[in-house]
Formats: structure tokens, sequence, C-alpha cells
């Protein structure tokens, strides 16, 4: 099954989406907004997928062409937005980069940060940011929305919480993490409002591709139209999604809607690309002594998507452009 939300009110307007992704069809008489699907979804979820194998069957009378450009983030905010960093050979380059040895830990024991879920951008609008002295960067990864998770949850049991899946644009300001980290309090500043793709779907949508807690192919990413990596996200997962969602839950339970991110895609392959620029900086730096590859300015563009084995996208694309902030002097 395939959700939107398309971009009306705080929350959005829920609508199930066609495999294909040029229909849809509102579904306010089962569930207004995802949220309140995901606050019930043992009851929601078979209404919801009954729609959906009538919209894919061209049975429902008042189905419309959909358009992701009207979309918001399937969550457009969030109780929860925890983001891991799962790819732990991304995590040892980018500290590498900032002079910060990795602590051998960090191999079994699950990093994750909190961020601010009450604001995320939607997939197709502009990411405002006030300076670009800060160090634009993309991270493209994969999110989970989970239902209700007890806390103490186990690996092995947490695979049942989760219910959707999506992509993520974690932006990040690579030049204000070094000082903000150095307090020892973690992220803020240096990470503003993500966006997530136009459309969530099921586990089953992915077939055979999802196994293991994780999906098993590639993420495309372009910078200007320009193919910037495309890493197999099942390959070099050192922490698969139940694995990030026990260590989420170990001293709290997790509310229905949270999302729990990868953190940035990346495989020891280096010819498949990198899903953000401070990884290929970091390449570049190890290979030539310095750094070439600017960060991102304004008027540069950002598209993340997710194709299967042939060749159709799952998700819809996040497709962005980086804009100075109205506010901004």
């Amino acid at each position: 099954m395939k959700l939107a939300s398309l971009n009306e009110g705080r929350d959005g307007k829920l609508v199930v989406v066609s495999r294909d992704l040029t229909r849809a069809a509102l579904v306010n008489d089962i569930a207004p907004t995802l949220q309140a699907a995901l606050d019930n979804w043992a009851e929601i979820e078979p209404k919801l997928q009954d729609r959906y194998r009538a919209l894919n069957a061209g049975e429902v009378s008042d189905a419309f062409d959909f358009e992701q450009n009207d979309c918001a983030s399937p969550l457009p905010r969030a109780y929860q937005w925890a983001d891991g960093s799962a790819y732990v050979n991304h995590v040892e380059l980018v500290r590498q980069a900032r002079g910060a040895k990795m602590p051998e830990s960090f191999w079994h024991d699950p990093l994750i940060y909190q961020g601010g879920s009450d604001s995320f951008i939607p997939p197709r609008a502009p990411i405002p940011l006030a300076s670009e002295d800060w160090g634009i960067d993309l991270e493209a990864e994969i999110a989970v929305i989970t239902d209700d998770v007890p806390m103490g949850v186990s690996p092995l049991a947490a695979e049942k919480h989760i219910k959707l899946l999506m992509l993520v644009n974690d932006v990040s300001l690579r030049n204000l993490i070094p000082n903000e980290l150095s307090k020892g309090f973690g992220f803020f500043q240096s990470k503003p409002s993500s966006s997530f793709s136009p459309v969530a779907v099921t586990l089953d949508e992915l077939d055979d591709a999802w196994r293991d807690g994780k999906i098993h192919l590639p993420l495309t990413s372009h910078i200007n139209d320009e193919l910037f990596g495309e890493p197999n996200a099942g390959i070099d997962m050192t922490f698969n999604f139940p694995q990030l969602i026990a260590h989420a839950a170990k001293t709290r339970p997790l509310g229905a809607g949270a999302i729990i991110g990868s953190g940035t895609i990346s495989n020891y392959d280096r010819s498949t690309g990198s899903s953000c620029l401070a990884e290929k900086r970091m390449l570049e730096i190890v290979t030539d002594g310095s750094a070439s590859t600017p960060f991102m300015r304004f008027g540069d563009t950002v598209r993340i998507e997710m194709f299967n084995k042939e060749g159709e996208s799952i998700f819809g694309a996040i497709d962005q452009k980086v804009s100075k902030y109205p506010g901004a002097s």
C-alpha cells in the first residue's frame, strides 16, 4: 500500500496512491490524516488496503491524478523523529574529516540523535536557509514509521512495529557541526528541518527487497541534475531498522507515528558514489590532500529517489532547491 498526505492544514489530508504513482483517492471516511491512521493502525490498515486494491483496479469513482508537488511529507509533523547512523563506515569518514577519533563502541552500539519534528519541509518545497557559509549538505536516507512500541522491545520483536517506509533528506549544516558537538550536548542548530518522500509505503511493496530489516536497493541522489550517488541501502548497514528501534526504545516507549532514520546511506564500494557531500569531500582529502567539491549554494537542486527492479519509482522523489530564507538579512 502507498500513502501520501496532501499539503492541506498542519497535518495534511491522507490519500491512498496507486502503485504506479499516477492516481490517488481521498480516505476521509477511513482516516483524515496519517497520524490518525497510525493511532489505530490495527483497525484502520485493512480498510486502507481495501481502498488501495480498489484504486489499483480502477474501481474508485472519485479517484484523481496524483501530483507529487501537492504533497507534504507523509507525516507533515511528528511526535518523534530520531535519526540513526547505521552505516558506520560513513561515520568513520565524517569524523575523520573533523579530526575526531571514532570509538570502537560505535561498531556495536548504535548512534541516534533526536531531531526536530515540528516543521518538516514538503518534498517538493525549497530548503530555506539563511547563509551559504553554514556548509549546506544533503543526506539521503531511509526511514521507518512505527506504531506504538513498548519500552525495552527486543530487536526480534521490533520489526513487527514497522508499518511504513519512506525516504529522507536529512539536511545538515556541516560548518556548524564541529563547534556545536564540541559543547558535548549534540546537534541542534546544525540540523535544520528534514524532508521526506511524497509517498510512504508498506513493507510488502518492496517484495523481496525488504529482508533482514533492511531495503536491498540502491538509493539514487542527483545534485543539479547530475548523478551524485547510488549506494545500495542493504549493503554495509551495520545496524538494521529493528536494532535501531530497539536502541531508541531501551528506556522509553515510542508512540505511534515515531520516525526512525537510517542515517546517510554509504557503501565501502566507493564506485557507487555517496549520499552526502561531507563523505565525498573526505574521500577527496584522503586521496588528494584537500576537498575540491563545494557544499551546496542557493539555487542548487537535490533529487533523491529509489527504484524497484523494474525501474519504477517506489516512493516518488524528494526534489528540492536550496533557497535563501526570506527573513534572512
